[in-house]
């Protein structure tokens, strides 16, 4: 790396200056801001001055330069550390996050773009179509959310008004498919002013107009493309428009009175604003001029506002407004570049490179808490700073046995506890003042802060110094940060921090006809009498949200980028000695460089000894030369090393297959061995109790069984049908055997002929002669068949019945049918039961032989079976 770049740039590695001070670290990063030179190292930290100019160093050839590069071997760039991130994220499987941090102005997203520029332009070299898409809509989202969330200031042109870290989900190949964003405090003071989405509204009313500027018309037409790629489809955009142009009208809208009543000045607005949601003029009108209360009772009163009341709810609606309409943006983002049907089984592990931009450490000449939020915020990140790179860089020295002289630096966990911590930090100090009932002002808050935090060392007031006149009475409080001390004015932080919104303004948008907006205010669908839970105040989300963020990067291999802003007027030449030294002092990265230089390693067989030192488990390297020549001997080495490697692993993978194999077959035989006797066991506790039961266990349901036992299951159910059948049998007398027998015979003979067929009722046999049975005829029948018994001479009559005769010309005719022992008799019952047909020998043999008498009682119509 000093071989690529000539001592004239000065040292591209702070690790390389001659003596850590102050002086001579400005010196380097002044002589290389004025040679071009942006980047530099501190070990694995890029350092980033603002050029405020446009810089020939990011084209492909650029890239193709840092692409599987090592670190150290091209000059300071983001592409260096953006690829050392991709590299342990792809080789190692480990996942990663770059931080990008600064103050306001110094360059953090125009970081974060380039850093985005380069994972896509080395990934996906095969051009498959499904990552390609990912990666635009990767891109294109960071062009939406700046349209909507970033701002003009007085220090910056870009500046981000809310924090944004993006995961970037990468597969086994290390191609990238998909992602998450995550945004944090959106300033919404100025919805309607300096946001850029001043850019949509000045082009949607005058394409032509003037004031549209061709760069602002170019800007306008990229958002339009970039939402069109991300799949936001035509009515979105529409509705998205609607919401900007409603944020515009409420700041046009005014209040009078006219003494008893607040008046709207300029109905056509509300028109314009009921239009533009797509709600009823009249109800818009009342959300903006009442409130609706529910009392103790139950009942519901409408309570009209003053002056004060209705403009505060005007801007506290348009804040909502904007804030929805982000996080709906944000969350449309994701619902697109989430991953999908992801298999780890089949897909292979899913890693994650994290970018954050967030806002950077602010000190205004009024700071309210906006400032006191994102300041909060800085500390938490110096703090992880800490914790990742000084502290964890020292304690590795240490452990390694090797001597060095301990590096000072001030852990900044007292601030962060300041902030934070339960019942005795500001935060909850603010949150109990917003639960407190009765009227509780901002003055009553600080008074509470002063008394609770009265002696901490990095918190004053003007009550607790009286001498100190740049902080005013009742208003003012001063922390002492890491990045030098901020006043902060407490007047609107308890209003701030309840972020209150009127339930009526809720229930306006959910009742919107326009589905995107609906979509915004799911809380609006609760009535005005619901009793709902107190939400949390904005700056405990904010911390809950910030803590959830430094314990998500906690768990990530960390990478950083510290930017640095030279001026403050956005001169590409103008080196502010001053407030960069300002910079590098709060960054800690005097700190950084100290503890990157405090350690030695030593290689004998390549000599060497002076430059490098041995720990119990890791060898140290003092210089990047040493580095540089070590990383080529390894190389060299790499193919023997992967071929070896291979041919181990391949013969452990195979080992580990045969083992498995070998487990999952005595697996399956000890868990078909339980299958069986858990069967066996069910059978048993199901039946256990059948004798005793009244139907001897038919109504018991079987246990499915396995597949081993599906022939035994069988068998085992006809063994129980058998026995059952036992069960009944025996219980019936001798006398009624041949009833049964009869009942079995015609079972056999009638099933699926006949749904009912007498089986539950006792069989008569002779049912002419029964007087129950045929009332009106038994008693000539009677006598007809002792005629016919001197007659023909049978012994008894086997079976008498009515029957209907059926013709070959489908004629019916009725009849009466008489079997006995040794004849078969058809009769006619009209003409006092004379004999028609008679048929002579065993009734069973003759019905088999002769085919009439075959065919007629087959197609007889049985009173009784």
């Amino acid at each position: 790396m000093a071989e690529l770049e000539g001592l004239e740039y000065g040292k591209s590695d702070f690790v390389l200056l001659d003596e850590v001070t102050m002086e001579q670290f400005m010196e380097n990063l002044r002589l290389r801001f004025e040679k071009g030179r942006i980047y530099t190292f501190i070990g694995e930290v890029v350092v980033s001055v603002n050029p405020y100019r446009q810089l020939d160093i990011y084209g492909k050839e650029v890239i193709e330069d840092y692409r599987g590069r090592e670190l150290y071997e091209n000059p300071p760039h983001l592409y260096a550390v953006a690829d050392a991130a991709y590299k342990a994220m792809k080789r190692r499987a480990k996942d990663t996050c770059i931080v990008i941090s600064g103050e306001s102005g110094a360059g953090k997203t125009e970081a974060s773009k380039y850093i985005m520029q380069y994972i896509a332009a080395i990934t996906n070299p095969s051009q498959r179509a499904e990552v390609e898409s990912v990666k635009n809509v990767l891109l294109k989202s960071n062009c939406v959310l700046e349209a909507f969330g970033n701002a003009k200031t007085n220090r910056n042109d870009n500046s981000s008004r809310f924090g944004k870290y993006m995961d970037i989900n990468f597969n086994f190949n290390g191609d990238p498919t998909g992602g998450h964003i995550n945004n944090y405090l959106l300033e919404k003071v100025r919805p309607s002013g300096s946001y850029h989405l001043y850019l949509f509204l000045s082009l949607c009313h005058s394409k032509s107009s003037s004031q549209a500027s061709n760069n602002d018309s170019l800007c306008h037409k990229a958002v339009m493309a970039a939402l069109k790629v991300i799949g936001f489809t035509a009515e979105e955009i529409i509705s998205i428009y609607k919401i900007l142009s409603t944020i515009l009208h409420l700041g046009n809208l005014q209040f009078t009175s006219d003494g008893e009543h607040v008046i709207l000045v300029g109905e056509d607005t509300v028109k314009h604003i009921s239009e533009l949601t797509s709600t009823e003029p009249e109800n818009a009108r009342k959300t903006l001029l009442y409130r609706t209360v529910a009392t103790g009772g139950g009942e519901v009163i409408e309570k009209g506002h003053n002056e004060q009341e209705a403009s505060y709810g005007r801007d506290a609606f348009a804040k909502a407004l904007y804030e929805r309409l982000f996080a709906w943006i944000v969350g449309r983002i994701n619902s697109v570049i989430e991953v999908k049907d992801y298999n780890p089984a089949l897909h292979g592990k899913n890693t994650v490179i994290g970018v954050l931009d967030i806002y950077g450490f602010e000190i205004f000449d009024n700071n309210s808490f906006e400032q006191f939020c994102i300041n909060y915020c800085n500390e938490k990140l110096q703090q992880l700073f800490i914790e990742l790179i000084l502290r964890q860089e020292q304690d590795e020295y240490q452990r390694e046995g090797i001597t060095w002289q301990h590096i000072e630096y001030f852990n900044n966990q007292i601030i962060v506890d300041l902030v934070e911590q339960p019942h005795k930090g500001i935060i909850s100090i603010l949150d109990e003042a917003c639960l407190t009932a009765g009227k509780v002002t901002d003055t009553v808050c600080l008074d509470s802060m002063n008394k609770k935090l009265g002696q901490h060392p990095h918190y004053t007031s003007r009550k607790l110094c009286p001498a100190d006149k740049t902080m005013e009475f009742n208003r003012d409080f001063r922390i002492r940060h890491y990045a030098g001390d901020v006043t902060y004015s407490v007047e609107g932080f308890l209003d701030k921090n309840k972020d209150p919104l009127f339930q009526d303004f809720k229930r306006l948008m959910y009742n919107s006809s326009d589905p995107v907006l609906k979509e915004m205010w799911p809380d609006g669908k609760m009535s005005i009498t619901e009793v709902t839970k107190r939400p949390l105040t904005a700056a405990t989300l904010f911390k809950n949200s910030i803590i959830a963020l430094v314990d998500k990067l906690a768990c990530k291999e960390p990478y950083y980028v510290r930017c640095i802003k030279p001026n403050e007027v956005k001169s590409p030449m103008l080196f502010n000695d001053g407030r960069c030294q300002h910079q590098v002092a709060y960054l800690g990265l005097l700190e950084n460089v100290r503890v990157r230089r405090a350690g030695f390693a030593i290689v004998n067989q390549h000599g060497f000894e002076d430059d490098v030192a041995y720990g119990h488990t890791k060898l140290f390297v003092r210089t990047p030369r040493t580095l540089f020549t070590l990383e080529q001997e390894r190389a060299a080495l790499i193919p023997i090393l992967v071929l070896f490697l291979q041919k181990v692993w391949r013969g452990a993978l195979a080992r580990m297959r045969c083992r498995k194999i070998r487990a999952i077959y005595t697996i399956m035989a000890y868990y078909k061995c339980y299958k069986v006797k858990a069967h066996f066991w069910e059978v048993e506790r199901c039946f256990a109790n059948v004798r005793n039961m009244a139907d001897y266990g038919k109504s018991v349901e079987w246990p499915k069984p396995p597949a081993a036992l599906v022939q035994f299951h069988r068998i085992t159910q006809h063994l129980y049908r058998r026995w059952w059948a036992r069960q009944l049998i025996k219980n019936i007398p001798p006398s009624d055997m041949a009833e049964v027998r009869a009942k079995v015979a015609a079972l056999s003979a009638l099933s699926g002929e006949r749904v009912d067929w007498g089986y539950s009722r006792a069989w008569e046999r002779d049912y002419l002669a029964s007087a129950k049975d045929s009332p009106l005829t038994s008693t000539n029948f009677v006598r007809i068949t002792k005629e016919l018994k001197n007659k023909d001479q049978y012994s008894q009559v086997l079976f008498s019945c009515s029957v209907r005769m059926l013709n070959w010309f489908n004629n019916t005719k009725d009849r009466a049918l008489l079997i006995t022992d040794k004849h078969i008799y058809r009769l006619e019952p009209k003409k006092h039961f004379k004999v028609q047909k008679r048929i002579s020998g065993d009734p069973p043999t003759a019905v088999h032989n002769h085919s009439h008498s075959c065919t007629l009682i087959n197609t007889l119509a049985f009173n009784e079976p």
